[in-house]
C-alpha cells in the first residue's frame, strides 16, 4: 500500500491539471526510495519502475496500458487487471502471498535504484524512441516547465 504523503502528493498532481504519467512519477519515485532504503530490492531500473506503475494503476491513476508495439502481451494483460483492480472493491492481499512477494523481493539487490542504473535505463529507452518523438517531448518540458 502505498504510503499517504504518495497519494496526497498524487492527488495534488491530479488537482493542478497534470498528466497521469506525471501522477504515477509519484509512486515510482516512492518505490525507488524503498529500494535504496533496503526494504526490498529489484532485479532491475525497469522491474522497479513497474512496481511503481503498478501502485498508481491500483491507487486509481488513469494511467492507461501501454501501446501495442511497445509492450508485451503478458504486460498490457496486468495493466488492464490493475486499472480494473482500482475500481472494484478493495480486498486485503492474503498474509500467506504478501510473504511469499516480500521474501522474493528482498532477495533482490538494491542496485537497480542506484543513478547510474536509472541513467542507464532513461538512455536506452531514450534511444528506442523515434527523433521527432524526443523532440516533441522536450518542447512540451519547456512549455510546461515552471517559470
Amino acid at each position: 500500500m502505498p504510503e499517504r504523503e504518495v497519494l496526497e502528493r498524487a492527488r495534488e498532481d491530479k488537482r493542478e491539471g497534470k498528466a497521469p504519467s506525471t501522477q504515477a512519477g509519484e509512486f515510482v519515485r516512492e518505490e525507488i526510495e524503498h529500494i535504496r532504503e533496503g526494504k526490498h530490492g529489484a532485479r532491475s531500473a525497469r522491474q522497479a519502475i513497474a512496481i511503481g506503475l503498478s501502485k498508481a494503476r491500483r491507487a486509481g491513476v488513469k494511467l492507461p496500458p501501454p501501446a501495442q508495439g511497445t509492450a508485451s502481451k503478458e504486460t498490457r494483460e496486468q495493466a488492464a487487471r490493475d486499472l480494473s483492480k482500482a475500481k472494484s472493491p478493495k480486498k486485503q492481499t492474503s498474509a500467506k502471498r504478501s510473504r511469499a512477494m516480500s521474501r522474493v523481493l528482498k532477495r533482490e539487490g538494491s542496485s537497480a535504484a542506484s543513478k547510474t542504473a536509472l541513467s542507464r535505463h532513461a538512455r536506452s529507452a531514450a534511444a528506442k524512441r523515434s527523433a521527432a518523438s524526443r523532440s516533441r517531448s522536450a518542447k512540451k518540458a519547456a512549455v510546461t516547465r515552471k517559470k
